[in-house]
């Protein structure tokens, strides 16, 4: 305990909180992104946030500096994913509708009363109470437990930490790509407005609305309602997250919590179509984008300059 004191105070002496270095790099990071939120229209209290906790754990001590500088990979995701209400990906490429709802009905149709039904339109007729809610609670968590595994590896293994908060990035980097390539409409939409092309609906809780009318918490309603890509189903990042926490769980060799990982995955799987989310084909192609993602990774690894660039930012971290 005494060495940790001491180890502590040394960090603190060492620390320097402001330098006209980085009071004059971080007063032009700022300035720059509220610029840049400015051209995607008025500057949001979720974008304000952003900026104040990044300046307040920068400048907070040491060990915030550090943990702040290491999850900055995460702050980029944000941003891109914000970024894209600019040029909305139905005026780079036409939208699909009917496309993938025929595939998703030719593939995994199910029959009932001599009618074929997507799954997505499947249950929303034999929905249950008990599903609603389990549903809901697997999708609160895609994000939470993703961050949560995040936080975990920073103060277990930086290296691998760093592995994987890159993959998460590039993922989703290739996932907003597939967006522009073929933007895609959820399988809420065509219940909502068929095949017809309605360009600027806003995002819809769906079949999660079931869980804010159980919970009395419109926390889904309010979500959804912020969703910078409607036409933007087709891969399901959703589906990528779990696979991504399921592989460096199995490398960073956490056993039984594995299984959870697993269940958490096979979960969120099964919330994304059951809620009227995404087709089966969406939740399959965002497990491929995963996979595609890492193996691209782990070859990147294999140059030794990109294995130096990592090392380096483990360093700071």
């Amino acid at each position: 305990m005494r060495g940790s004191g001491m180890n502590n105070m040394v960090e603190n002496l060492t620390f320097t909180r402001f330098t006209r270095k980085n009071l004059w790099v971080n007063l032009a990071l700022v300035l720059v992104y509220m610029a840049w939120a400015l051209v995607m229209g008025p500057i949001r209290g979720d974008q304000l946030f952003l900026m104040g906790f990044y300046l307040l754990l920068f400048y907070g001590n040491k060990k915030t500096r550090k943990f702040i500088i290491g999850f900055s990979i995460f702050m980029v995701y944000w941003i891109v994913y914000d970024s894209m209400r600019i040029l909305p990906n139905y005026e780079v490429s036409p939208v699909r509708i009917q496309e993938p709802y025929l595939l998703e009905k030719s593939l995994f149709g199910i029959s009932l009363n001599g009618l074929i039904y997507t799954p997505n339109e499947y249950f929303n007729l034999v929905h249950t109470r008990f599903l609603d809610i389990v549903s809901g609670l697997f999708y609160l968590n895609w994000v939470p437990v993703p961050l949560a595994f995040g936080v975990y590896l920073y103060y277990k293994n930086k290296q691998l930490f760093t592995q994987y908060s890159l993959v998460f990035l590039l993922a989703n980097l290739l996932g907003f790509v597939i967006y522009y390539i073929y933007p895609a409409a959820p399988p809420w939409y065509v219940d909502l407005y068929g095949f017809e092309l309605h360009l600027g609906v806003q995002g819809n809780s769906a079949g999660l609305a079931r869980f804010d009318e159980l919970t009395g918490i419109p926390v889904f309603a309010s979500l959804y309602n912020k969703n910078a890509n409607v036409l933007a189903a087709i891969p399901s990042l959703h589906a990528a997250y779990p696979v991504i926490v399921l592989y460096y769980g199995i490398r960073n060799k956490l056993g039984w919590v594995n299984a959870l990982f697993v269940l958490f995955m096979l979960g969120i799987w099964f919330a994304a179509v059951y809620s009227v989310h995404h087709y089966i084909i969406d939740v399959l192609l965002g497990a491929v984008v995963a996979v595609v993602t890492i193996g691209l990774f782990n070859l990147l690894m294999s140059w030794k300059w990109v294995g130096r660039l990592i090392d380096r930012f483990v360093g700071v971290i």
